[in-house]
């Protein structure tokens, strides 16, 4: 369970994090009581599937060559696997393999990232004192040199549209949580598995790795209960400009 903060610390707002990207302007007006919201409408659901393989497939085909350059990378310069997969919970907490491209030393758990997010859930701040961000470890040891460079781009999350073209993922949706980490969640924040996760997502493009976890957990509250066509646009749009400015990449 996530407390209450308390203290005299205090949380910047997204908007305040962010001041190029505001929040609001992606969100529809609420839903209406009574009505069914456009992202749980069936219609919706089929034509984002049907967007997803075509888009998933026409992508990685475009993608093939630097798909091809980046495994070499990962192979030529840190012994290992290519890819990095880890189960992750899906849409109703159905759980998959997630794939991306290994940016750590094959060599090293996970100890020092599940201690780290556990104080993010549990406590909203980092267990070092530093400033807030959502999963990331600053400086983490565990990362090679080409892993650096493919996180502060994302290019190790390329693998992920063979996971959108399995029908696991989105390609707009929440982050793809880890199993444990659904168990540390407050009810409310559960509802983010009422859609699939997604390669890019609300809190991607309001503030990226700079939010708190509450702040990133709230905005996938808010995707999975408003998602439409229009805000599905809109957070592609967006995206390239958040991968750009890098924002709290680490």
């Amino acid at each position: 369970m996530i407390p209450p903060r308390g203290g005299a610390r205090t949380r910047p707002s997204p908007e305040a994090q962010t001041p190029s990207v505001q929040v609001s302007d992606l969100l529809l007006p609420a839903p209406q009581p009574n009505r069914i919201a456009p992202g749980h409408r069936r219609g919706y659901r089929i034509a984002k599937r049907a967007l997803d393989l075509v888009a998933s497939l026409l992508l990685l085909l475009a993608l093939l060559p630097l798909l091809v350059l980046l495994a070499l990378a990962v192979l030529t310069t840190s012994p290992g696997p290519v890819l990095f997969r880890q189960v992750r919970a899906g849409r109703r907490g159905e759980p998959f393999v997630m794939l991306k491209f290994r940016s750590m030393r094959a060599d090293c758990d996970d100890a020092a990232h599940r201690a780290y997010v556990t104080a993010l859930l549990t406590q909203d701040v980092p267990p070092d004192g530093g400033e807030p961000g959502v999963y990331k470890i600053a400086s983490d040891p565990r990362i090679t040199r080409v892993g650096g460079l493919m996180r502060r781009t994302s290019l190790d999350e390329l693998p992920q549209l063979v996971n959108v073209l399995l029908g696991q993922m989105s390609l707009v949706g929440p982050r793809p949580a880890l199993p444990w980490e659904v168990e540390l969640y407050e009810a409310v924040h559960r509802r983010r598995l009422d859609v699939p996760p997604g390669l890019t997502g609300l809190w991607q493009v309001s503030g990226r790795n700079t939010l708190t976890m509450r702040e990133a957990l709230d905005l996938d509250v808010e995707y999975a209960s408003r998602c439409s066509w229009s805000l599905d646009l809109r957070i592609l749009y967006r995206t390239p400009a958040a991968l750009r400015g890098r924002s709290g990449a680490r």
